[in-house]
């Protein structure tokens, strides 16, 4: 397996595109965003925890009820979140894919992002059809994936290419996400696209065993939002034995899908909103995963924690703190704590107390823009890994006036 370039048209017989149809009032700004299958379809998606949740993912899920579609078509600027007639407007969304590249309006993945409670015109999203018909690409992925950004402020897309039952496979992704982060699904939106045969069934199986440890343990700022989406959609077109069951291969699909989904973790991770540095929390020797997950997660969404990052302080203190209300199953006499990065590492906390170490070298660790937080429990073998990024003046800064 590699990484390649290429993004969500890596994969064979896939298109996308991104256009500024006016949905933001910033002309420089892409808004919307189409990605397209020269075949149908398996497709398999998971949505955000909210109990308020955007018009887009109640047409989702009524389209992709059968386990199959064609086209993904998202904007940026609106969320179409708690609006009256916001089902309707997603419906018109699919509508015009189905209009303007005879895509069954059945077969359309629809999703939104941006400001909630403001209403969708659809009227710039259907004078806009034609353009963003008319320039999807093979080449497109860029600009879909700028098309889908909000507070973002780095691209985000990633692509592996691997052999499954003697033919090359592709998995490509790109995702948005900065702000409103928080495990469980975020305001993130990710689309996967694959020309492996798998079945409906197995890419549902694989997508939520995957969440368990990549998007689901992501925290910017502990605010579950209302439009999260991750879906993935396969062609088949690498013409492999189709995957219906556990084995082999879908193991091996099951590590590509997760080599893309790792990768954009980590990028939304660390284009947090007003993030300086991007954290990661490695957890090992738990008594078992579930517990590695709770106490990763607990670190991460510490504010302490990130505000120490932030200053590149070692206060080691808050680590602790996080894992003794956590709510984890942990003996904390037993806990080690260490701090590393390009600089190096340094331990600073063994059998659940200090221990002496230079806060020289500690800064100097700490003031590097990748840090990971080494954490061993000493209560058994499983670990997890969670990702989140600092907390800094900025984020409130940009949070301030995000509306207005």
């Amino acid at each position: 397996m590699k990484y390649i370039e290429g993004g969500v048209c890596a994969a064979k017989g896939f298109m996308a595109s991104g256009i500024h149809c006016g949905i933001r009032k910033n002309k420089t700004k892409k808004d919307l965003a189409l990605i397209t299958s020269e075949r149908r379809c398996a497709a398999a998606s998971v949505y955000t925890t909210n109990l308020v949740k955007g018009a887009p993912i109640t047409v989702t899920k009524n389209n992709i009820s059968d386990g199959y579609a064609q086209a993904i078509i998202c904007n940026s600027g609106n969320a179409n979140t708690c609006n009256a007639n916001g089902i309707e407007i997603a419906e018109k969304m699919c509508d015009l894919v189905e209009k303007h590249t005879g895509i069954k309006a059945s077969d359309v993945i629809c999703a939104s992002t941006g400001v909630i409670g403001q209403p969708l015109d659809i009227a710039p999203i259907a004078s806009g059809m034609e353009q963003l018909v008319s320039e999807l690409s093979a080449d497109g992925s860029v600009s879909a994936a700028n098309a889908i950004m909000t507070t973002d402020t780095k691209l985000k897309e990633f692509a592996v290419e691997f052999e499954l039952d003697g033919k090359t496979c592709r998995v490509g992704g790109i995702a948005k996400g900065s702000g409103m982060i928080h495990p469980n699904m975020a305001t993130m939106l990710v689309f996967v696209t694959t020309d492996c045969a798998v079945s409906s069934e197995m890419l549902n199986k694989v997508v939520k065993e995957d969440v368990k440890d990549t998007f689901n343990m992501i925290s910017v700022d502990g605010d579950t939002s209302t439009n999260d989406m991750l879906s993935v959609i396969a062609n088949g077109m690498a013409e492999n034995k189709e995957i219906v069951s556990e084995g082999a291969d879908f193991e091996k699909f099951k590590a590509a899908f997760n080599a893309v989904t790792t990768k954009l973790c980590r990028a939304i991770a660390k284009d947090g909103e007003g993030a300086t540095k991007l954290l990661e929390c490695e957890v090992s020797g738990a008594k078992d995963a579930e517990n590695a997950r709770i106490i990763a997660k607990s670190i991460i969404c510490s504010s302490l924690t990130k505000a120490a990052m932030f200053g590149a302080d070692a206060n080691w203190g808050r680590v602790l703190c996080a894992i003794g209300y956590s709510g984890a199953e942990v003996d904390v006499t037993k806990v080690a704590v260490s701090f590393v990065s390009e600089k190096g590492e340094i331990a600073v906390c063994e059998n659940g107390a200090g221990i002496e170490f230079s806060e020289e070298k500690a800064k100097e660790i700490l003031l590097c823009d990748d840090i990971k937080i080494k954490v061993v429990l000493g209560d058994g073998n499983a670990a997890a890994t969670a990702y989140g990024c600092d907390l800094t003046y900025e984020y409130v800064k940009i949070n301030g006036d995000y509306r207005t």
